[in-house]
Order: C-alpha cells, then sequence, then structure tokens
C-alpha cells in the first residue's frame, strides 16, 4: 500500500532568554512511496530541524508549537508517546549528518543494527540469532565487504564511507515506508558520496520508499530528486519539480544557490551570495532575503511576500525572475 506523509503549517519555536525563536515557520510538504523530496538550504535554515519534528526530537528548549504531520491520516503530533516509538524506525528512519556521533562508540556495528530490528520490527521478533542474521544481511546489502566479519567492528575501526553504510542499514534494517537523510553525504569525499546515493536510490527503487533528502548541496539534489523545496530562515521560499526547478529558478535565493554549483566547464570564480543567514532574533522586515537580494526593492522590505503557486511551481517573491 503506498504511504503519504502530509505536513501542513508546521512550526518549531526555541525558548530563549531573549524570547520565542520559530526555528520553522509553516512549512508544508508531502512524501510519497518511490518519490524523492529535497530540502534544501544553506546552514541555519532550519532544514535539521524540520527533519527532526517529524518524528517529535526536537531537542529542549525547542518544541513543536503548530502544524500537523498527518501519516496516512494520522497526526504523529497527537500521538502518545508509546505510539510514536513504534513510528520511529519501524515506519519511519533517519539517517542523521555525523556517523562517528549517531553511532555508539562502545557496541559493534552488528549489535547496533540487530538492535534496530529487536526495537522497531513490525510483525514478529527481530531478536536473537535471527536478528544478527538479518543484520549481517542488511550490512551486505549496503555494500560492506565480509560483512560477516564486520559484524564485530566497532565504529572507530572503519572508514567514514563505511560508517555511512552502517547509519544505512540501521535506517533501512526494518524496511520502513519513509527515510529521512539527513546530509547524509556531507563529510564524504566525492567518489564515496557517488556511491552512498547510488546506494540510495537502489534501497529505494528495492523498497519502495519516500525519501525526503535534506542538502546544502543542489548538485547532489539534481542527481537524486524528483521534487524540491528551498528553504530560507525557517520558510519554504521555492518548490517545484526538480527539472523545472533547474531548468527555471524563480526565487533569487534559488538562482543564487545554483551558480553556485561547481562545473567542470567552468574557469571563472563560482560566485556567492552575499551575506549570510539571517538571526532569528533580528529577522528583516519584509522578506526574510532582501538584505541579500540583488533584486530586492521597497515592496520587499516593507511586507512579506506568500507562497504562491503556478501549477506545480511555487515561490515566495515579489519580483520572480523570468
Amino acid at each position: 500500500m503506498a504511504t503519504n506523509l502530509s505536513v501542513r503549517d508546521l512550526e518549531v519555536t526555541f525558548a530563549t532568554d531573549w524570547g520565542p525563536l520559530k526555528a520553522v515557520d509553516g512549512i508544508s510538504l508531502d512524501l510519497e512511496s518511490g518519490v524523492t523530496v529535497g530540502l534544501v538550504g544553506e546552514s541555519g535554515c532550519g532544514k535539521s530541524v524540520t527533519a527532526l519534528s517529524l518524528l517529535r526530537l526536537v531537542p529542549p528548549p525547542g518544541r513543536i508549537t503548530g502544524g500537523k504531520v498527518l501519516l496516512d491520516g494520522a497526526d504523529l503530533l497527537e500521538l502518545p508517546e508509546r505510539a510514536i516509538e513504534e513510528v520511529r524506525g519501524g515506519r519511519i528512519s533517519m539517517i542523521f549528518q555525523e556517523p562517528m556521533t549517531a553511532l555508539n562508540p562502545v557496541f559493534t556495528v552488528g549489535d547496533q543494527v540487530a538492535e534496530a530490528l529487536s526495537i522497531h520490527r513490525r510483525g514478529g521478533d527481530g531478536g536473537g540469532n535471527g536478528g544478527r542474521d538479518a543484520a549481517a544481511e542488511m550490512l551486505e546489502r549496503v555494500g560492506i565487504p565480509d560483512a560477516g566479519a564486520r559484524m564485530e567492528a566497532y565504529p572507530h575501526q572503519l572508514s567514514g564511507g563505511m560508517r555511512q553504510r552502517v547509519m544505512i542499514a540501521i535506517a533501512l534494517v526494518c524496511r520502513p515506508d519513509i527515510l529521512i537523510a539527513d546530509e547524509p553525504t556531507t563529510a564524504l569525499d566525492v567518489t564515496i558520496q557517488a556511491q552512498i546515493l547510488d546506494l540510495m536510490l537502489e534501497m529505494q527503487r528495492d523498497l519502495g520508499l519516500a525519501v525526503l533528502f535534506i542538502t546544502h548541496n543542489l548538485a547532489v539534489v539534481s542527481e537524486v530528486a524528483d521534487r524540491v523545496l528551498v528553504m530560507y530562515a525557517g520558510r519554504i521560499v521555492e518548490k517545484a519539480p526538480a527539472g523545472d526547478l533547474f531548468a527555471s529558478p524563480r526565487h533569487p535565493y534559488t538562482r543564487g544557490l545554483i551558480e553556485t554549483i561547481p562545473g567542470a566547464e567552468r574557469r571563472d570564480r563560482l560566485p556567492t551570495i552575499p551575506g549570510v543567514v539571517p538571526d532569528p532574533r533580528a529577522l528583516p522586515d519584509g522578506c526574510r532575503f532582501s538584505d541579500r537580494c540583488p533584486l530586492a526593492e521597497e515592496r520587499c522590505r516593507a511586507r512579506e511576500p506568500a507562497l504562491e503557486e503556478d501549477g506545480a511551481h511555487a515561490v515566495a517573491c515579489w519580483k520572480p525572475v523570468s
């Protein structure tokens, strides 16, 4: 059966000494089986907080203060804690940014994959030798050579690429419906990065996963995503099918990100977007990108534009690029 995750008007607020700060401000997105949605933006835009909020893992002092996260119609934000624990890992799994900190250094990788199976396996017991056999099979499936022997290795004994494969094995061993991949290739060299992306696409095809792929790297998104959401300062500023977005970006921020993608034929210095993502304590009036935008005019600094849809393409800009 096809799985659908529908996020509507999600808000995440952090209590601070300066007052409440919204890290995620009215985000909406949809995930369907077999589809990869890319969520892109610079560091500090709220991408990882969005991912954590889908599983109610936002660390204190943050909390979800609005919206709905509907999994096949049931609001995950309304579930009791025991029920959401069954969703985590069982129906929705997550690959975290840095495997060296996400993996437990005092347990073997085999034990950690088997533990995920024993905790989250739906429809049966994942413990015992059966769990270890399934763990070894998954490690082999994600491309770890001599997986049976590697079961006894500790995280520090593996390379960065191998640790990331272990993280993918942990995320997929329970055969979830949805995979959230938060910057899964950031710390890897380009060769290993390509192998991990190929692996994820292969596993998605085999398991029919819905994937939310989070990254700041649009070059990676162009290879894996069916649809792309561009996030800036806690909000979605553009969304479109991947082909449309890269062929015709309409928000100046999106265009700026695409122009920074290196290419084999480029000989000139890569352009940059001036400035930084604004501090949530001091957001500019009007459009949140206005103080960095080369096209900004008076109305951009006076009122914040809404995300307006034009067919499958939507943009939040008073002066969208044509």
